[in-house]
């Protein structure tokens, strides 16, 4: 589960970690108002759970009163559309208003999971403020990469090992390693599996100061942290999504035109596979799970047919705990409910196969089947434009 970045610095400044001094706002009065008591320059940051917002304009520096309510003017309100926002982009319904920082310094600094080697790594960059994807490409030696083993937690070595890449000494050294050691706490303690500063500022003070900080919490453990639960912001999700998580339906939106809805995660996938081979583009993965009932994979057919860019769906089920009938009687009820007017090609082996088949066929519906994964492939295709 992400969170907004003011909801973040909340976390950090609990966890004794130091960030500008900020309030939220979610009108235009009330944004210059906050920067009236910080006191000038501000800046300005659109509230939406996606990177890269300076480069789309949801980040701007105010030196005085109206330019703050220009800023606040032009964010406030506005479609976001970043590199991690899609071409759909995020609407901005709150600002972080933030007091400005004297600046000699901007460093990254990330924990997150590595499950290539099984531990928590901490990843670090004297070229902050930067895409470090980017820099990861181009000059990969800028990069400090420390793993810790979660069993035995960080130690002293780690957090030297890392202010020894950032070329820290002196008392920089000794305040990063206290920073440090109190975000991979942090994290740990709040089951985070991203915690990311970029930038973290070495202001002039020679204070270390998170300038925007992004975290993301394991949604498998919201059931121990109710207060970060608590934080979840409905609005910033797909709204398809957020209506199949109501039904206990994995779904994911993504670009295509074939709608497709599968048992199992890597059938689902394989299912995808078979779609691009055929030369369509899946519109979304949807699970409906081995245990669905009629009334699941009913609500999984409206959310299909709920996203405008469907052209045709090809739901692909493999009997075993969920039977064929079952599947059959879902789709077929909620065909005649909704008003299908899209083509729908069905493939299903399994349990209660051919009474499956036969609900289909005396449905009265136009749907198609398909006798294997070719076929079935090479008929969405078809039907949806791709082949």
């Amino acid at each position: 589960m992400k969170i907004h970045e003011y909801q973040a610095k909340e976390l950090l400044r609990g966890n004794a970690i130091a960030t500008p001094a900020g309030k939220v706002a979610s009108s235009v009065d009330e944004a210059v108002s906050i920067a009236e008591s910080l006191g000038f320059p501000v800046a300005v940051k659109a509230q939406v759970h996606a990177g890269g917002r300076g480069k789309g304009g949801g980040i701007r520096v105010a030196a005085d009163k109206e330019a703050a309510r220009e800023a606040a003017s032009a964010i406030l309100g506005m479609t976001l559309k970043t590199a991690q926002t899609g071409g759909q982009g995020h609407l901005v319904r709150k600002v972080l208003v933030e007091k400005g920082v004297e600046i000699e310094k901007e460093f990254y600094l990330s924990i997150l999971p590595d499950r290539a080697s099984a531990t928590i790594m901490i990843i670090a960059s004297r070229a902050g403020g930067m895409d470090i994807e980017e820099v990861a490409e181009k000059t990969p030696e800028a990069i400090v990469r420390v793993p810790v083993d979660p069993l035995s937690s960080i130690m002293g070595y780690h957090l030297r090992q890392v202010a020894f890449g950032l070329e820290l000494t002196g008392e920089q050294f000794k305040r990063f390693n206290q920073l440090l050691g109190k975000l991979y706490r942090c994290v740990v303690e709040n089951d985070l599996v991203l915690a990311e500063i970029n930038p973290l500022a070495l202001t002039t003070d020679g204070d270390f100061l998170a300038l925007d900080a992004k975290i993301e919490v394991d949604s498998s453990a919201l059931y121990r942290h109710k207060d970060l639960f608590a934080l979840h912001d409905p609005s910033e999700e797909d709204p398809l999504e957020v209506e199949a998580a109501q039904h206990n339906l994995n779904y994911i939106r993504l670009d295509g035109t074939v709608g497709t809805m599968v048992n199992g995660a890597g059938l689902a996938m394989a299912t995808m596979d078979i779609i691009k081979n055929a030369g369509a583009e899946p519109a979304n993965f949807l699970d409906v799970g081995g245990g669905a009932s009629s009334e699941m994979i009913e609500n999984g057919f409206r959310i299909l047919l709920g996203d405008p860019k469907v052209k045709a769906i090809l739901i692909n089920i493999f009997g075993g705990i969920l039977r064929c009938d079952v599947l059959a009687e879902g789709v077929v009820k909620a065909a005649k409910q909704v008003g299908l007017s899209i083509p729908l090609v069905v493939r299903m082996e399994g349990t209660n196969v051919d009474e499956g088949r036969r609900i289909i066929a005396e449905s009265g519906l136009d749907l198609m089947t398909a006798a294997d994964l070719a076929d079935a492939a090479k008929k969405i295709a078809a039907v949806a434009g791709g082949a």
